[in-house]
């Protein structure tokens, strides 16, 4: 079972923890996760800045538009949109629109949908907060999981969200770089829900990507990309397993991808690392 998080307290409305946090998101500037973000943004810092994305980029992982121009919009005192992914947006953020002047922490979400498991490849959520990562900047990736998708319990990350950046942010990761966490809010009323947990990340709920195609008036093919999803064994100390058990899950995540096993096996079979050198 994952370790707990030390249990902290709440952040006092008459000290801000941070001068200045950038948010952003993978769902677009108008999400409700947004919204809600904001609002844990505004207890724990005295200057919030929003850049993301104009429109819904889930699934965009990583990427970054290096061959069309970005676009930016102004939709109040620094709050903006681009016309890019949510690495994009991170990176405008951070490079043109905050004047120089850089953020102590990104927070990227509050993403519509738990990112478990080999899902985070996928998740703009996870990569925006990676892409803050690659830019020396400390990142934390928040997701609101749910049983009903017209009955978002947004009230679970609303009500613990400040806590949780409270906490980890005073812990030795921030100090110690190289990471960002992955935080899952459960589905389950909000006062039911257990501590934080430090999680590792572990299959996921993730079966199957498939393609169901259909065809337009005009009578040419088009296709909707569909995610299988359903249970599957999950380490108890998964961020998947944690957040079923109606607990806030924690998950380190880095670049680094190598396979160990495979690596040692190819070592074998390859008569050491110089031959792939």
């Amino acid at each position: 079972m994952g370790g707990y998080l030390q249990r902290g307290t709440d952040v006092p409305d008459r000290a801000p923890l941070l001068d200045r946090v950038l948010l952003t998101n993978d769902d677009g500037i108008d999400a409700p996760g947004l919204a809600v973000l904001s609002e844990i943004a505004h207890e724990i810092a005295r200057e919030v800045w929003i850049v993301a994305p104009d429109h819904d980029q889930s699934g965009t992982s990583h990427s970054l538009s290096l061959h069309a121009p970005l676009r930016m919009t102004r939709h109040g005192e620094r709050r903006f949109s681009v016309s890019g992914t949510p690495g994009d947006s991170v990176v405008m953020g951070v490079r043109h629109l905050m004047d120089g002047v850089l953020p102590d922490l990104v927070l990227s979400g509050v993403n519509r949908g738990g990112n478990l498991g080999i899902e985070t490849v996928f998740s703009g959520t996870v990569g925006a907060a990676m892409t803050a990562m690659l830019l020396g900047l400390p990142a934390i990736a928040m997701s609101q999981t749910f049983r009903d998708r017209n009955a978002v319990p947004w009230d679970v990350a609303r009500r613990h969200g400040a806590d949780v950046v409270a906490r980890l942010w005073r812990s030795p990761w921030r100090e110690r770089g190289g990471s960002i966490i992955n935080v899952n809010f459960p589905s389950v009323p909000v006062d039911a829900v257990g501590p934080l947990t430090l999680t590792r990340q572990g299959p996921g709920l993730l079966h199957d990507i498939g393609a169901r195609l259909h065809t337009d008036p005009r009578g040419m093919p088009y296709a909707w990309l569909e995610l299988a999803r359903g249970p599957r064994p999950n380490p108890d100390d998964s961020e998947t397993a944690v957040v079923g058990r109606g607990a806030i899950s924690a998950t380190p995540l880095q670049f680094e991808r190598t396979d160990p096993a495979a690596y040692a096996a190819l070592a074998e079979a390859l008569g050491g690392p110089s031959p792939a050198a």
